[in-house]
C-alpha cells in the first residue's frame, strides 16, 4: 500500500514557504527548521535545502514574498497617492500577514543583499513614498529622505504597537479606524 503525502509534484518552493509562514505564525521564526518543514510537507529532508540553501535563504524568500504582497496591498489604494489610506493598507497588511511582517524587518534573519529581496523591498517603499510625494510642500519639508522615513516610521511603528497590544483602547475599535484617525491627524486628507 502506497502512503499519500501532502505534497505531490507541485511547486515545492512555494510549499516550503507556505509551511514556514504557518510555523512562524504559530511559534515565531526561531521554530523554523528546514528538516521539520520537509517532514511537514512530506518531502526528503534535503529538498528544502536544495531550493533555499539554509534558513537564511528561506527567510529571505519569505521576506521577498512579504514585500511583494505589501506592494500589492498598497497598490490597491485609490487614489494611489492617498497617504492616509496607504497608511491603513500598510498597517492592515501587518495585521493580516503578521508572520511575513515579522520576518521582513529582521535583517539578522535575511540575506539583505539578495537582488530579489532588494527589488521587492524597494518597490514596497516606492508605493508608500508616492503618498509622501503627494503631500503639500509645506507638509513635506525640504528633505525628501527625512519625510519618507518619518512616514514609514509612523506606519511601521503604529503596526508594531497595534500587534503588540500597546496602543490605548481609546484609539478605536478597529485597526483601520485607529490608523486612519492618526494618519489623518499627521498627514491631513491628501488625495480627497
Amino acid at each position: 500500500m502506497v502512503t499519500e503525502r501532502p505534497y505531490h509534484h507541485g511547486d515545492l518552493r512555494q510549499a516550503v514557504i507556505d509551511a514556514a509562514v504557518e510555523v512562524i505564525s504559530e511559534n515565531g521564526p526561531a521554530a523554523v527548521s528546514l528538516r521539520d518543514l520537509a517532514r511537514k510537507i512530506g518531502v526528503s529532508h534535503a529538498a528544502p535545502a536544495h531550493h533555499f540553501g539554509d534558513k537564511e535563504g528561506l527567510f529571505t524568500a519569505v521576506a521577498t514574498e512579504g514585500y511583494t504582497r505589501l506592494t500589492d496591498a498598497l497598490g490597491r489604494v485609490e487614489p494611489a497617492t492617498d497617504l492616509v489610506e496607504l497608511s491603513v493598507a500598510y498597517v492592515r497588511f501587518a495585521v493580516d500577514h503578521e508572520a511575513y511582517f515579522e520576518v521582513m524587518f529582521r535583517p539578522d534573519l535575511l540575506r539583505n543583499d539578495d537582488p530579489d529581496l532588494v527589488k521587492a523591498r524597494n518597490r514596497s517603499r516606492s508605493a508608500l513614498f508616492r503618498g509622501v510625494a503627494s503631500l503639500p510642500p509645506e507638509r513635506r519639508g525640504g528633505d525628501t529622505i527625512l519625510t519618507n522615513v518619518s512616514a514609514w516610521a509612523f506606519v511601521h511603528g503604529f503596526a508594531t504597537l497595534w500587534l503588540q497590544g500597546a496602543l490605548p483602547k481609546e484609539m478605536g475599535a478597529t485597526v483601520d479606524d485607529a490608523v486612519r484617525v492618526s494618519a489623518s491627524f499627521l498627514f491631513g486628507r491628501v488625495g480627497h
